[in-house]
C-alpha cells in the first residue's frame, strides 16, 4: 500500500470540471494539508495532442494530487499514467462516473460500467506502466445496470487486476433522459450500498462520495467507509475543509490568515498573465455564512475586480463588517 493510500481517513475533493483547477487546488490546499486534491478529468486525447504541459502542471503546494483521466484506450491510458509519474502525481484515477453525454460519444465515463473487461484492462495497463497508485471512480450503477450484484460485478472485474481503491459515487447515472446537472440531484442517493460493498469486500479502499456536506454527515460515513470525497460543497463553502481538519486534531485556520497566504499567488500569477476573475472566482466561497459574505462575493464576482487593488479594497470591507457584527453582538449581550 502507498504511503498515499495509508493515509487515514482518506478524505479528498472530488474532480469536478472547471471547478478544480490549479488555482482552487492552490487555495483548497490552504485549509487542511491532508485533504486529497484531484485535477479535472482530463482526457487522454488532450494531454497527448493538445500539449501536455498545459494539462499537466501544477503547483508543488497542491500535493497530495490525483490526476483524472478519462479514456477507454488501454494504451493511451497507460501514456498518460506514465506521464503523470514523472510530472509528480501521486495517483491518477480513471473516471468511470461522468454522465455527459459528450464524453460518452468517446467511449469515457459512467458508459463503461456496461464494460467491466474494457475497464480492468485499462486498469490494468496502468498500473503496469507505473509504480503510483491507479484507482477507479465509478456510480453505483447506469441505466438497465441498477442491482447492487451488478456492482459488486463491475468491482470484482476491475479488483481482479490489482486495483484495490474504488471511489462510488451513491448514484445511478441515467445516461438517457438526465443531464449531467440532473444526475448530480434526481437519482438517489444509495448509501447503503456503498456501506455493503465495503462490508463485502473489506479487503478494498472503499470511499463513498454524493451529496455529503457537512463534518458530521462525513464522520458518519467514516463509520462504514475508509474514505469520504467532497464535492460541490467544498467549492461553495471552502471552510468545510478546514473543519475537516479535526480529523487529525488539526488547529482552525483563520479565514484572514487563508486570504493573507493567497495574496502572493495571486499576484505571482497576474504577472504569468493570467486574468484576475478566473483566479477570484475560486474564493467567493471563503467568508460563506459570515457577515459580509455577500459584498465579498459580488466585490470580486462578474468582473467587478479587475486589479490586485479591488481585491485588498475587498478583504478591507469585510473585515469592517465582520467587526461591525462583532460589536453589535457585544452591545447586545451587555
Amino acid at each position: 500500500m502507498s504511503e498515499l493510500q495509508s493515509l487515514t481517513p482518506r478524505i479528498s475533493v472530488a474532480p469536478m470540471m472547471d471547478w478544480t483547477t490549479r488555482d482552487y487546488r492552490f487555495f483548497a490546499r490552504l485549509f487542511n494539508p491532508n485533504i486529497i486534491l484531484y485535477t479535472e478529468m482530463v482526457t487522454t486525447g488532450a494531454i497527448i495532442h493538445g500539449g501536455a504541459n498545459r494539462h499537466l502542471d501544477y503547483n508543488h503546494e497542491e500535493h497530495p494530487i490525483v490526476l483524472q483521466l478519462g479514456g477507454s484506450n488501454p494504451k493511451e491510458l497507460a501514456t498518460c499514467t506514465k506521464m503523470a509519474q514523472d510530472w509528480g502525481y501521486d495517483e491518477v484515477n480513471l473516471n468511470v462516473g461522468c454522465p455527459s453525454d459528450r464524453v460518452q460519444n468517446n467511449k469515457i465515463g459512467a458508459c463503461l460500467m456496461a464494460e467491466p473487461d474494457l475497464v480492468a484492462e485499462c486498469i490494468a495497463e496502468m498500473r503496469h506502466a507505473v509504480d503510483i497508485p491507479v484507482t477507479v471512480k465509478h456510480r453505483i450503477g447506469i441505466d438497465d445496470m441498477q442491482s447492487y450484484e451488478e456492482m459488486l460485478h463491475f468491482v470484482d472485474t476491475v479488483a481482479k487486476t490489482g486495483c484495490n481503491n474504488f471511489i462510488v459515487h451513491a448514484r445511478i447515472a441515467l445516461l438517457q433522459g438526465l443531464s449531467p446537472k440532473e444526475n448530480r440531484d434526481i437519482p438517489p442517493l444509495r448509501y447503503d450500498d456503498v456501506y455493503r460493498l465495503k462490508q463485502d469486500r473489506p479487503e478494498l479502499l472503499i470511499e463513498i462520495n454524493g451529496g455529503i456536506k457537512t463534518f458530521a454527515e462525513t464522520q458518519a460515513h467514516l463509520k462504514h467507509v475508509d474514505g469520504v470525497m467532497i464535492g460541490r460543497e467544498a467549492y461553495h463553502n471552502p471552510y468545510l475543509l478546514a473543519e475537516l481538519g479535526q480529523l487529525w486534531n488539526l488547529d482552525l485556520p483563520d479565514r484572514f490568515e487563508i486570504i493573507d497566504q493567497m495574496l502572493p499567488y495571486i499576484a505571482q500569477r497576474m504577472q504569468e498573465g493570467a486574468p484576475l476573475s478566473i483566479i477570484t472566482r475560486h474564493i467567493l466561497g471563503l467568508f460563506q455564512n459570515l457577515p459580509g459574505a455577500r459584498k465579498w462575493r459580488q466585490a470580486l464576482s462578474g468582473g467587478n475586480a479587475k486589479t490586485f487593488a479591488d481585491v485588498e479594497t475587498a478583504i478591507v470591507n469585510i473585515k469592517e463588517a465582520m467587526k461591525r457584527t462583532e460589536d453589535y453582538i457585544r452591545e447586545q449581550s451587555v
